[in-house]
């Protein structure tokens, strides 16, 4: 009898262990668990997660490479609208190194107010990165990855809880925004940053004072792509909606140099390069919110972000596959500045052609003048003759032709 109470023990422990991280995974492992569904992982062994996970071995994997030339324009993508980003200086928020990643959690009071079918409230946001040799943004344009990238993850309120939402379909909600070296310094990620060394063993965490979240976006939330997809991390549920901005945000060299070089995971090594492959559509659409277009391959930098541009085809891009490229500071896709370049190649033709125009006007204007002038000419004399010379004689009915002398 104790032998078969010893036994539904263990196994009713091992029921209770085998229970899913609060905040879907996307920040998370779990050492002490095995079997499918459990188990430590790492980027590593990123090929055997599959074995352990089996949802990551399903059709809707992400993150994704996103083909601007095969993206859909969907007039229903409404601009996404935030609410409650503006914390208090007073309020803590927990920053914590995983080993995976950096974790900054959030107040539910943080919303997605427009730009989905549903509200969403906010869980936690956390980054990606590569290391001094290369780029490591999780999902890629054309093939082109980017210097990191931002996650903020956000859950359906309909459930009670992140655990209950992140196993249902659109239970959950990321916006995806990428990284890219700029000339300065990005104030609003210097509250969390700052804060890194702090946290730089694996399983450190600190606190953070409340800031305006908002601030880490993109400065245009109008402009994105959209499809459905999954964590990208173990245990990968395919509960993901979407959202990758097409403006990316710039941080100097110096702080995309602070991600790369801060953070240790596992055994102490420092944590880089923590972004998964790309994983095949399968047939899935990706919708884009605007007309994506090709454009020049160079731009000038606006403050808060960085305009479209296509990279130079230089050998640092990379595979649809995922394997990782060499090259940064390029930007996702757009058609805003071919539509300055087209508007100053109008303007241009446009003006030669009013220029021609009026070249064309002035010299039959100068030809008319100069008709007018010779046929004047060859009329004065004969009219002088008339009106000086004895023999004339007006024909009844015909007015005499009169041409001004001097003084008329």
């Amino acid at each position: 009898m104790s032998r078969t109470r010893l036994g539904f023990s263990l196994l009713l422990l091992a029921a209770l262990g085998w229970s899913d991280d609060e905040h879907g995974s996307e920040d998370s492992s779990h050492p002490k668990k095995k079997g499918p569904g459990h188990g430590p992982w790492s980027y590593a062994d990123v090929a055997q997660w599959a074995s352990m996970f089996p949802d990551c071995g399903g059709q809707m994997q992400s993150p994704i490479n996103i083909d601007t030339s095969s993206t859909s324009v969907s007039l229903e993508l409404q601009p996404v609208e935030l609410a409650g980003y503006r914390l208090d200086p007073r309020e803590q928020l927990r920053l914590e190194n995983n080993g995976h990643t950096v974790v900054l959690e959030l107040p539910s009071s943080l919303t997605i107010a427009s730009g989905y079918p549903q509200e969403y409230r906010a869980s936690q946001l956390h980054l990606h990165w590569g290391s001094p040799e290369g780029p490591g943004s999780e999902h890629t344009v054309d093939g082109r990855r980017y210097d990191g990238e931002l996650h903020v993850v956000y859950y359906n309120p309909s459930y009670q809880s992140i655990k209950e939402a992140m196993r249902q379909p659109g239970g959950l909600a990321v916006l995806a925004a990428f990284l890219q070296v700029g000339p300065e310094d990005n104030e609003h990620y210097q509250p969390l940053l700052e804060q890194l060394p702090e946290v730089q063993e694996k399983g450190k965490k600190t606190t953070v004072d409340g800031f305006d979240i908002k601030g880490l976006l993109p400065t245009s939330l109008s402009r994105y792509y959209r499809y459905s997809g999954s964590l990208t991390t173990p245990p990968c549920y395919q509960t993901v909606n979407w959202t990758v901005f097409n403006q990316t945000v710039l941080l100097s060299q110096k702080q995309i140099s602070l991600l790369e070089t801060t953070l240790q995971g596992d055994h102490e090594e420092l944590l880089q390069n923590n972004f998964r492959p790309t994983q095949s559509l399968h047939g899935r659409k990706v919708l884009a919110s605007f007309q994506a277009a090709l454009s020049p391959r160079q731009a000038p930098i606006p403050d808060g972000g960085a305009p479209p541009v296509t990279p130079a085809p230089d050998g640092n891009t990379e595979s649809p596959d995922g394997a990782p490229g060499a090259g940064a500071g390029c930007v996702p896709c757009a058609d805003a500045e071919q539509q300055l370049g087209f508007s100053l190649r109008t303007a241009d033709v446009l003006a030669g052609l009013f220029g021609v125009l009026f070249a064309v006007t002035a010299l039959a204007l100068l030809i008319y003048v100069h008709k007018q002038r010779s046929q004047n000419q060859r009329l004065s004399p004969q009219a002088q003759g008339h009106l000086h010379g004895s023999h004339h004689r007006q024909e009844p009915g015909i007015d005499a032709v009169l041409v001004p002398g001097p003084g008329l």
